[in-house]
């Protein structure tokens, strides 16, 4: 079992027992900060760029809102004992073609029909959707070793 804590002041990046766990379709946990200062998190859907936390929601909703007004975050993928945590602030992306892109590239991901991806894409189609990208300035992870 390892744990590790990659900071640096770069960007670090992902080990690769980190990036061989996030590259399976596991639950994100988004975890941002409300106007009163009290915390907020959330379940999505993530892929991996690189050494980036890709993901996305429709607009409108409280997370992606606390993260226009403030960018910092906290992105946490776990299976049971087994995590990495991502810290920083993510970019936004409003561009209405590349949230379309992602939405559908996620459920292809997480859908295991693929008949069911494509219908849930052509409902997702019909929303403005809002597209964040985290490279992370701090990695913890707790990963059981090769």
């Amino acid at each position: 079992m390892t744990f590790r804590d990659a900071t640096a002041p770069s960007s670090p990046t992902l080990s690769a027992d980190a990036r061989r766990f996030l590259e399976a379709p596991r639950f994100a946990v988004v975890a941002t900060i409300n106007p009163d200062g009290s915390p907020l998190q959330a379940v999505v859907w993530f892929r991996l760029d690189g050494d980036t936390i890709v993901f996305n929601s429709r607009v409108g909703r409280r997370w992606p809102s606390n993260l226009a007004r403030d960018r910092r975050v906290s992105v946490t993928v776990s299976d049971g004992y087994n995590y990495v945590d991502l810290r920083g602030e993510v970019d936004i992306d409003n561009d209405p073609a590349v949230g379309q892109t992602v939405i559908a590239d996620l459920s292809r991901r997480y859908r295991r029909s693929k008949e069911k991806a494509e219908t849930e894409i052509a409902a997702f189609a019909t929303q403005r959707r809002v597209t964040f990208r985290l490279r992370p300035s701090r990695i913890f992870e707790r990963l059981p070793g090769d």
